[in-house]
């Protein structure tokens, strides 16, 4: 292969070997394409490097082999047209079944880019792209967005290139473009597959955070760096931010909504110029969501109130509607809590707010498996002792504080209603910590325990929140020191009681 290459950039009249290279890459043996693939890179990048084929818009072929150009002309732009049917082939490649093969075609475009962009084809247009290989990169990203193979594979093997930030301004570019024309054909349905590659690809590009960390670029302009679009991060940010926007606007599979709440607020938000245009994207998600995919909403929701000063009010009553037995069950539990921990972490919150919030979850410990009240008992003690003002609820002067009838004949706190501030809790008691001191578990009976002591100052650590119903099992008999306790004392003879009766069986030592 590589004397094939030699032969054909030695001398002009053995050209025509360039079809024999052609011919192994699109082989049935993955090792001969791989050698054939890197063939056509040191071929081509050659060729790029010694300005060896036709610039500008290239003349059909039988129509310049025919007229009266030059042999060097003709051999241009013969080698012009290989090159765009090499491109083309590289770019069939990427959705081939061996991922060796599609990485090879992937780093063999990425070199095919970096040249041009040294070595321009095309007539630059410096008011815009300057010199950068911008329809070979769009060529790139919309095979990498295919509509019906997953390549999130491939596209974890692009990230390394995505680092280099010329490269990452015009895929972000492509990104918008591919998304406007598949999706403005298809009307706004869903489409899975290739949804789910947009948003491998999208989040897999992170926005620097500094002017000054905008430095890596594949193609360099020179003296007018300094003017070039791709070099300025404001650019990167505006340009981020219209993607995202593009992305979001149509209706996604529900198994995207979960994807893109859970990195929304930490990946996406910090690097939008404008992130209350998020707003309306989160609202519907929490009505679309439901459980505890909707504290994932309210996750981003909380970030454009607490940082951009974003007016919400209904935001602490939709956080009381997810409080549900269904919170214990789902995948986001540790997640759940944790964010429910954030978002009441103020003290100025008002008192009949927390107080709503800590019955509630007293309401739901009553029926929660063991697994899930080792995280909720020591979270609403934290609570108590981050609001003093909610220490109401374990000495009322009526009785009927937590110290009183573990099941008090009338509770006022109203568990259907949905408004925190008329529920009702400040007039109610923590009677449930008293009934979970009674628990078969000894931990949780041990941790419900607590709410009878001076609390400590310092908040107890939500340290089990991933914790299983099988992993408790575990650690119970991994523990030292336990006595076994016989469970018969006297030898059975029958196997049922009486034995009399027609169904026993009489057990002998026979």
């Amino acid at each position: 292969m590589d004397n094939k290459v030699e032969t054909i950039l030695q001398s002009k009249k053995h050209a025509n070997a360039v079809f024999d290279i052609f011919e192994i890459l699109q082989s049935e043996e993955d090792q001969d394409v791989v050698e054939a693939v890197g063939a056509c890179s040191t071929l081509f990048c050659c060729l790029l490097q010694r300005g060896e084929m036709f610039r500008g818009k290239v003349p059909e072929e039988e129509e310049a082999m025919c007229g009266r150009s030059s042999a060097q002309e003709k051999y241009s732009i013969f080698m012009r047209h290989r090159y765009s049917s090499c491109v083309d082939m590289l770019l069939e490649l990427l959705e081939h079944q061996r991922h060796q093969v599609a990485e090879a075609g992937l780093c063999c475009l990425m070199q095919f880019a970096a040249a041009e962009g040294k070595h321009p084809l095309l007539d630059l247009d410096w008011s815009e792209h300057y010199s950068f290989p911008r329809e070979l990169i769009l060529a790139l990203v919309e095979k990498l967005l295919s509509r019906t193979v997953d390549t999130s594979l491939l596209i974890s093997r692009f990230q390394e290139f995505l680092e280099m930030d010329d490269v990452r301004y015009y895929v972000m570019s492509s990104v918008r473009e591919n998304l406007a024309r598949v999706m403005g054909r298809s009307r706004g349905a869903v489409l899975p597959v290739y949804q789910s590659n947009v948003f491998t690809l999208m989040s897999n590009i992170s926005v620097p955070r500094q002017e000054s960390a905008v430095c890596s670029f594949m193609v360099t302009q020179a003296a007018r760096q300094a003017d070039w679009k791709a070099a300025k991060l404001k650019e990167h940010r505006r340009l981020f931010q219209k993607m995202w926007l593009a992305f979001l606007k149509y209706r996604l599979p529900s198994n995207l909504y979960k994807k893109v709440l859970v990195i929304l607020h930490d990946s996406v938000l910090p690097h939008m110029s404008e992130p209350t245009l998020m707003m309306d994207f989160l609202t519907a998600a929490y009505d679309v969501a439901g459980g505890a995919i909707s504290l994932l909403a309210l996750n981003g929701l909380f970030v454009l109130i607490h940082e951009h000063n974003l007016d919400y009010p209904d935001f602490y009553r939709k956080l009381y509607a997810l409080l549900e037995p269904t919170i214990f069950h789902v995948k986001y539990r540790a997640r759940f809590f944790h964010l429910a921990d954030l978002f009441l972490s103020s003290s100025h919150l008002p008192a009949y707010l927390v107080a709503a919030f800590v019955k509630r979850f007293a309401r739901l410990a009553l029926t929660a498996p063991p697994a899930g009240l080792l995280v909720l008992l020591p979270f609403i003690t934290n609570l108590i002792r981050r609001h003093p003002s909610c220490r109401v609820l374990l000495h009322q002067p009526d009785g009927a504080g937590v110290c009183a009838s573990p099941a008090p004949t009338c509770d006022p706190y109203v568990m259907e209603e949905e408004d925190p501030a008329r529920c009702g809790a400040l007039e109610s008691s923590l009677w449930e910590m008293k009934t979970l001191q009674r628990h078969h578990h000894p931990d949780v009976s041990r941790a419900a325990a607590l709410i009878n002591t001076p609390p400590p100052q310092q908040e107890d650590p939500l340290s089990q929140m991933d914790t299983t119903t099988f992993q408790l099992m575990e650690q119970e008999l991994k523990r030292t020191g336990l006595k076994k306790v016989p469970l018969e004392f006297e030898a059975a003879t029958h196997l049922l009681q009486d034995k009399y009766e027609v169904s026993s069986i009489h057990l002998t030592s026979e």
